[in-house]
């Protein structure tokens, strides 16, 4: 069993996909929605999993560095291809650097293209 906060935020950015993949091989722009969860199997002393204001700033601070940008052109994202999957590792990555320290257990980032499509990415802190 497990306790879960999370928060939403949402940037845009272009990308294309570099293979056989039609319509989205040619540049294009996503208003993407970001999603993100923190588990944990125990509340701090002030009955709390994580203060959800570090939540928001780890995330507030992974895509400042993704608004307006061209997801092809930052490393990490590159290669292969920026994909969703790709960005939800990414901010992953970037934000359990931030709270790797906060006694948590997983973090996931859900990552939607649009209101039908999204991935998510899932790990161990």
């Amino acid at each position: 069993m497990s306790f879960a906060v999370g928060v939403v935020a949402s940037f845009t950015a272009r990308h294309h996909l570099v293979g056989d993949f039609g319509p989205a091989s040619q540049p294009h722009e996503h208003a993407y929605r970001v999603e993100v969860s923190a588990t944990g199997s125990r509340l701090r002393e002030d009955g709390t999993l994580l203060d959800i204001t570090r939540l928001q700033a780890a995330l507030s601070a992974a895509l400042s560095h993704l608004e307006g940008r061209d997801l092809n052109a930052i490393a990490g994202l590159a290669d292969p291809n920026p994909s969703a999957e790709v960005v939800a590792r990414y901010l992953f990555d970037c934000i359990a650097l931030e709270l790797e320290s906060d006694g948590l257990d997983q973090l996931q980032t859900r990552v939607w293209e649009s209101a039908e499509a999204f991935a998510s990415y899932t790990g161990d802190l």
